[in-house]
């Protein structure tokens, strides 16, 4: 019977990029970097929230990008690197779920205040549909980051089992 060790388990360098879990640090940079961008790009107004969005968006890129680097140097190595993975991964998926959510509430209430003062035509109301219409943006996107990144705790899970 052949033993699986970790280095068959954890891709390092170029398998990186070829590996079905680790493939989606790329979707989950892109997504997770727009929502970041697409809420700092508005003023904020509901303080608490956006400020939870604000700092799961930049933890989860920031971890990310160190956690891919680690991958792709090679410096995962130990047996409880399979573990750390799912558990960073899973993690990442509930921060980015419970900031999702109240960034869908916050536009939800926003786009009703909008169509309560639909009928205004000043330079404030279309401001304010511009910052409405980035929240949406920004919404879509968190939810695509928060589905990447539970993809990616799926299949770690997947792999931490097999090791």
């Amino acid at each position: 019977m052949a033993s699986t060790t970790v280095g068959d388990v954890l891709p390092t360098g170029g398998r990186v990029f070829t590996s079905i879990p680790d493939l989606f640090f790329i979707p989950e940079f892109v997504f997770g970097g727009l929502v970041w961008m697409l809420v700092a790009s508005t003023e904020v107004v509901y303080k608490n929230p956006m400020g939870w969005v604000m700092f799961v968006s930049v933890f989860c890129f920031v971890m990310t990008t160190l956690w891919f680097f680690i991958f792709l140097c090679g410096a995962n190595r130990s047996s409880s690197w399979p573990t750390m993975d799912v558990g960073y991964h899973f993690v990442a998926t509930v921060f980015y779920l419970s900031a999702s959510v109240p960034l869908a509430c916050i536009t939800v209430l926003q786009g009703q205040v909008l169509a309560l003062v639909s009928g205004l035509n000043s330079d404030f109301l279309l401001e304010a549909r511009k910052i409405y219409k980035l929240h949406i943006a920004a919404v879509v996107m968190s939810y695509l980051a928060t589905l990447f990144y539970f993809m990616h705790t799926i299949f770690s899970a997947i792999r931490w089992k097999r090791s």
